[in-house]
């Protein structure tokens, strides 16, 4: 939201109180309160008028500093609020005299200006991160008696700013305007399904607007060396998180906000849909599961969108007899073939559900403040909405989700969760405004919980559209509803580059797009893409996206690359488990991984797949492809071709190919199992060593499907000398270098000779392994 006229003026009606100098500062040790009025005092009569802002600066853990804005204390604070995860022994050190005052939290520092003008500063080791200054924080009220507090935080030259939750839009967010307000608004406009108030900076800190509600940020549009975030209230509350990396601030990040789960190791598979509004039963879906086994493309997990229910009674958690006649039979036959089932469902239930009138008598759906049950038309016909702010609500929703469990089903894609209205009452009394967003973050979290009650802990997976802060708690996202084009998979990676760097560590998208039907050129594109993602589904609107409805290429393309992810999934996993453990995201944004290469900053159509593989979707028909490696070596993976990093290169690869790139001094697990996505990943697991530099290392861990550490294994070059160390409990398992042109002496193995790779197969008795190049 803009409130200025320009430099120097406010817009009609707005009028903006800022402090002006610091009066008082309170401390104590755990925080420093600051108050200051918004002129300069000169007199006791001058203390007669207000404002005076209240400000506390605290720490909730180690780099990490809060700062609470308050014009008027005592208003009224309705939930939800964000949960966090604090850690109360976090120490601070705060400093008080004439000049100045402090607070300093780890390697984060705010220093609050206590002589003339009002500054307010936050440094870390390596400087000045950002502040704010005159006219910077405010109080705003408007002639329609509305009241806002706002923030403004400088942008240095050349800074960029990243995040704020899974938006198609532009990836760098300098020059926006973006509302954090949950929306169904597709891939292409500037709305998002999951809005998260937090974003990171090329600068080594990120903000995090500790506010349920709409946020409405102002970045570098409104004052361009400013990013301006505001709530309707008397109260602001934000979080400077330090880094200085951006890996560190994403850990940071989700250690206060809460770290993803690790999905199942069998929701890395390949997922297949009926499609949304298509045709199909028990034989339809047959057809295309035995189509897939027939053509050797190994296929995961089954879903069943919408019309698994009967129309006009979504949602009322009962198969749709017409078409499938013995539900029980059918799962049991499918899980025969080794799939896993999802189902679809939402948190809308329409009036013709035979759940409706049950809802409406126990008050378990949204109300108006008359009582009556809100509903509307859209979507459904006279839909209600599921209120889980009431205990039994959630219960009896959760009972639905048991039963279907029971059945067989071992997953939901939580659809919608978006258009939530203000309009309407909550068992528990919270904000209707505030809930709009949050709404998201309770409906998953129902199903989410009953998932894990039902099949244990690490066996939890969703399919989720809706979410924010914390919503990254209960994987998978994925990207909604996309076009056919190649401008939508462009978009599509904005929105799931922007997502991770919002906390998110696991996301999706449908490959061929949903809208409309692909070329077959497409699909084959959006293939490699999707595979190459952290989890992967063929899904569509009208029509079917099994490859054969394509070409017959576009069956050899997906079964080439689904291979490829299986053998990968050892790999893969690792960077999982990096992803709930540390808060990194699957699918890395290129500043992520080179936070020191400016030319990073501004990609938005690669991306690195965990920390070691680098992968570049092509966007265009031909198989024409521009895209940037950073300084270093590189080995191409799917052909050995070893190229020098630190410039854009310009390539042609058939579809079967991609670029798909090995950085320097990396050590990949690649597993033995091309057809399916769980397996003991450490059993017969190759290390593949990646152009190992002298003094370089190069480390990685292997896990089981269930999380457990198998095996970490190390390599380190000292000149011509490799050591190679292990332990875990996996003693089958060998080194592949790459790379290497002769080999003079081996201790502890024995190594096998091929072109210029050489593998070793390590004695399981010896720790280490020593190679003399």
């Amino acid at each position: 939201m803009k409130f200025s006229n320009g430099n120097w003026l406010n817009r009609e009606g707005v009028n903006i109180y800022s402090p002006f100098e610091v009066n008082e500062v309170e401390k104590d040790d755990q925080s420093l309160t600051v108050y200051a009025p918004f002129m300069h005092i000169e007199t006791r009569g001058h203390t007669l008028t207000g404002p005076l802002f209240t400000m506390k600066f605290s720490s909730p853990m180690q780099d990490v500093i809060r700062v609470q804005m308050y014009h008027f204390k005592g208003e009224q604070h309705q939930g939800p609020e964000f949960e966090l995860f604090p850690d109360s022994n976090s120490p601070v050190s705060i400093y008080d005299n004439e000049n100045e005052a402090s607070l300093t939290s780890g390697d984060l520092t705010v220093k609050i200006n206590k002589q003339e003008g009002w500054s307010v500063d936050f440094y870390n080791s390596m400087g000045r991160l950002t502040g704010s200054g005159s006219r910077g924080m405010g109080y705003v009220t408007t002639q329609d008696k509305k009241t806002y507090m706002r923030e403004q935080l400088g942008l240095g030259v050349g800074e960029s700013v990243y995040g704020l939750g899974e938006r198609f839009t532009p990836f760098v967010k300098n020059g926006q305007s973006i509302d954090i307000w949950n929306q169904d608004g597709g891939t292409s406009t500037e709305q998002a399904y999951k809005n998260i108030p937090f974003y990171l900076t090329n600068r080594g800190y990120g903000v995090f607007v500790n506010h349920p509600e709409n946020v409405s940020f102002e970045v570098g549009s409104e004052k361009v060396s400013k990013v301006q975030f505001s709530v309707s209230g008397e109260y602001l509350e934000y979080f400077i998180i330090n880094g200085p990396s951006p890996k560190k601030v994403l850990e940071n990040f989700t250690s206060l906000t809460g770290k993803p789960a690790v999905p199942p190791a069998w929701s890395f598979g390949l997922w297949l849909t009926t499609s949304f509004t298509t045709n199909y039963d028990e034989e339809t879906v047959n057809h295309f599961v035995d189509g897939m086994i027939e053509r050797d493309i190994p296929l995961h997990v089954f879903h069943f969108d919408c019309f698994w229910m009967k129309e006009y009674e979504w949602c009322n958690f009962e198969w749709d007899r017409r078409v499938f006649p013995d539900p029980e039979g059918m799962l049991r036959r499918l899980k025969e073939k080794g799939l896993k089932i999802c189902v679809w469902i939402n948190p809308y239930i329409a009036q013709k559900s035979k759940l409706f009138d049950e809802g409406k008598s126990k008050g378990y759906l949204l109300q108006k403040e008359n009582g009556s049950v809100w509903q509307w038309d859209l979507w459904q016909p006279g839909m209600g909405i599921v209120d889980f702010t009431n205990p039994q609500a959630c219960e009896w929703f959760a009972s639905h989700l048991r039963r279907l469990i029971d059945m067989g089903v071992d997953c939901f894609k939580t659809d919608f969760g978006e258009r939530i209205p203000t309009d309407v009452v909550y068992y528990d009394g919270s904000d209707p405004y505030k809930m709009h967003n949050y709404y998201s973050f309770l409906y998953n979290k129902v199903v989410f919980d009953v998932l894990e009650e039902k099949l244990g802990k690490g066996e939890a997976a969703l399919f989720a559209r809706s979410a924010t802060v914390g919503g990254q708690q209960f994987p998978v996202h994925w990207g909604g509803d996309c076009d056919s084009t190649y401008e939508a998979m462009a978009e599509s990676l904005r929105g799931g580059l922007s997502l991770g760097l919002s906390g998110f560590g696991f996301w999706s998208h449908d490959i061929g797009g949903f809208e409309s039907t692909s070329s077959a050129d497409l699909y084959k594109r959006w293939v490699a893409f999707g595979l190459l993602s952290s989890h992967s589904r063929l899904h569509g609107s009208r029509s079917y996206r099994v490859p054969w409805m394509y070409d017959e290429e576009a069956v050899d393309v997906l079964r080439f690359f689904t291979k490829l992810k299986c053998r990968l999934m050892p790999y893969l996993f690792s960077a999982a488990c990096d992803a709930s453990q540390k808060g990194y995201p699957m699918m890395r944004a290129m500043l992520l991984e080179f936070p020191d290469d400016p030319a990073c900053e501004n990609l938005d159509r690669q991306y690195m797949l965990g920390d070691s593989l680098l992968v570049a979707p092509i966007f265009q028909e031909g198989g024409q492809v521009s895209f940037y490696l950073p300084e270093g070596n590189w080995t191409h993976y799917l052909t050995g071709e070893k190229v020098e990093g630190g410039g854009w290169r310009k390539e042609e690869h058939g579809y079967q190919s991609l670029p798909l790139y090995v950085r320097a001094n990396s050590l990949l697990a690649i597993g033995e199992l091309d057809d399916r996505p769980d397996y003991e990943y450490a059993e017969n697991v190759e290390l593949h060593l990646f152009e190992l530099q002298d003094g370089g290392s190069a480390s990685t861990t292997v896990y089981d499907p269930k999380g457990m550490q198998k095996l970490t294994v190390e390599a380190k070059r000292e000149g011509n000398e490799v050591y190679i160390s292990a332990n875990g409990t996996s003693s089958n398992w060998s080194v592949l270098l790459r790379g290497i042109q002769e080999l003079n002496a081996l201790e502890g193995g024995v190594a096998e000779a091929t072109m210029s790779d050489i593998r070793l197969l390590p004695n399981p008795n010896v720790g280490e392994l020593k190679i003399r190049l």
